[in-house]
């Protein structure tokens, strides 16, 4: 659609009607900070700083098995994400073409459930991951391959077309060079299929050497961080492209796939990630880590250096930092945990609910919810939107208790006042309750503003002591 515009410049109210209406529940979440992460802007930052804090790491070698791989440069290091509602953020080597390597694994797999369903993949595959390296030759005592190496699926068009949706139709190539020298460098994967052949862990009447190929090419796809990240922001958002809303994995597909990415994806170093990070990832040999917050964001980290366990440095460094930042570990404590930062949260809101928190105690009398916010270092003094504080609404109850605690155990301020002009001490008078009127008017003879470091101090050990 060609937009004109009218002779000042401006859209009329119809043009613009037109241009907005079929974005107009984006749009509106967008104006109303209803997105996952409502300070994008402020957590971008945050992951800007993660960023330059692992770019600092000099360790770790690039893999070198094959050409392709050993000619990137150790000091490329780029970071992309999306969320769920389809927020962008990228920064550093985000547009340069990368194998996926293993981290393709999960992403087939999803495609397989997805395709043929749990019963079936999973009757050629365990659930278990091996403790063994990723090229071990190894099956469980129930003749299965375990997951050290999660590929299956039959070979079609389809499939091929499935990377376009996962990733939204951005970037996705693919490294003819790498898939010849994966072939020709391969032995030990052809060892590995003799061995799954014989041992007729394949579908009946599979081309062992055929699906081989089709590993071999699955390994060399190409994507940028910024493509990946939509990959990833798919599973996150339970199988949906958040870039173009499309149904692109079933639900079943992507729960399976997250657990086995949480107990087996990072090689021999799953169990310690899944520990110190608590989010399913997968990692691969180009130095891509692949990492689900699931219902919030798909991060794709990449800088080809590895440890010796073969996982990128900087990519390491990154999710360990991410999760001391924010508390996006899955048995991180949403409730009680306020050392970490939540990025879901937006602030107006939690301040919202402190203020109606505080006050409905302080309406009902309920000391032991104050002492509770008291000790949590909630502010006792905030104000709704008529400018009325916990003891202004104490004082109009007439909850002498709580009037005290406020006043002896929280050194609140006790002549505020409200947007009439009305302290506590009108409150009480008005509704007669004469023992808040006393208590005010004692407490008011010696009350100073609490400036020192001492007297805050001062003021802790009345709180620790009333409670």
């Amino acid at each position: 659609m060609t937009l004109k515009t009218t002779s000042d410049g401006a859209l009329d109210r119809h043009l613009f009607k037109k241009c907005v209406q079929s974005n107009i529940v984006l749009l509106t979440q967008a104006f109303r900070k209803k997105f996952v992460v409502p300070d994008f802007q402020s957590f971008s930052a945050h992951i800007d700083d993660l960023y330059e804090n692992a770019k600092n790491l000099s360790g770790g070698q690039v893999a070198d098995y094959i050409p392709q791989l050993a000619r990137f440069s150790p000091d490329l290091w780029g970071v992309a994400l999306c969320t769920v509602d389809g927020q962008r953020h990228t920064v550093g080597d985000t547009k340069v073409p990368f194998c996926l390597q293993s981290c393709v694994k999960p992403l087939k797999y999803a495609v397989a459930v997805h395709d043929h369903g749990t019963e079936y993949v999973h009757r050629f595959i365990g659930k278990e991951p091996s403790g063994l390296r990723f090229n071990k030759l190894f099956l469980n005592e129930d003749g299965e391959d375990t997951c050290t190496r999660v590929t299956g699926s039959k070979q079609g068009a389809s499939n091929a077309e499935k990377f376009d949706y996962l990733a939204g139709n951005e970037y996705v190539g693919f490294s003819n060079a790498t898939f010849q020298s994966e072939r020709e460098s391969g032995d030990r994967n052809f060892a590995i299929g003799y061995y799954l052949k014989e041992k007729k862990c394949f579908p009946e009447g599979t081309d062992m050497t055929a699906i081989l190929d089709f590993y071999f090419q699955l390994c060399s796809i190409e994507v940028t961080c910024e493509s990946a990240s939509v990959m990833a922001a798919t599973l996150a958002n339970g199988g949906f492209c958040p870039i173009t809303g499309e149904r692109v994995l079933s639900p079943e597909a992507v729960r399976n796939t997250l657990s086995l990415m949480h107990s087996c994806g990072m090689y021999d170093f799953s169990g310690q990630f899944a520990f110190h990070v608590g989010l399913p990832a997968k990692s691969g040999v180009a130095g891509g880590i692949l990492l689900v917050v699931p219902n919030v964001m798909g991060i794709m980290c990449w800088s080809p250096p590895l440890d010796k366990l073969g996982n990128s440095v900087r990519g390491i460094q990154f999710c360990t930092d991410l999760v001391s930042l924010c508390n996006f570990h899955n048995y991180d404590n949403l409730r009680h945990f306020a050392k970490k930062l939540d990025p879901r949260r937006e602030g107006g809101d939690q301040r919202v609910k402190s203020v109606i928190n505080l006050l409905f105690a302080a309406y009902t009398g309920d000391v032991s919810a104050l002492r509770r916010f008291a000790l949590s270092s909630m502010d006792m003094e905030q104000r709704d939107y008529d400018s009325r504080t916990a003891l202004h609404v104490a004082a109009a109850e007439g909850h002498a208790e709580v009037v005290r605690f406020l006043l002896e155990a929280c050194k609140v301020n006790p002549i505020p006042k409200d947007r009439w002009g009305n302290t506590p001490m009108d409150e009480a008078v008005h509704f007669g309750h004469h023992d808040v009127v006393t208590i005010l008017r004692d407490y008011h003879n010696q009350y100073s503003p609490q400036d020192s470091p001492a007297q805050k101090q001062n003021a802790e050990e009345n709180l620790d002591g009333m409670l």
